[in-house]
């Protein structure tokens, strides 16, 4: 979930304010979903930065079509 950080922390530079702030608690969720499965379904575990990732790129291209973000 580190590697992930960056990203989420980072889009301040492509989409405003308020969606940066809703991407850090989408990304406190999984932090938390990860913690919870580390004892659960181990083998899970390394997806959900994957899918941390996945989800950021769509959502920053999403925005970038849809809603005019721009670097």
């Amino acid at each position: 979930m580190a590697c992930t950080f960056f990203l989420y922390a980072a889009s301040g530079l492509i989409a405003p304010w308020w969606a940066v702030v809703a991407m850090l608690v989408v990304w406190v969720l999984l932090l938390f979903l990860s913690t919870a499965w580390w004892s659960l379904h181990p083998r899970w575990v390394p997806g959900i930065p994957v899918f941390a990732a996945v989800l950021w790129f769509a959502v920053m291209n999403a925005g970038g079509a849809w809603l005019g973000w721009t670097a």
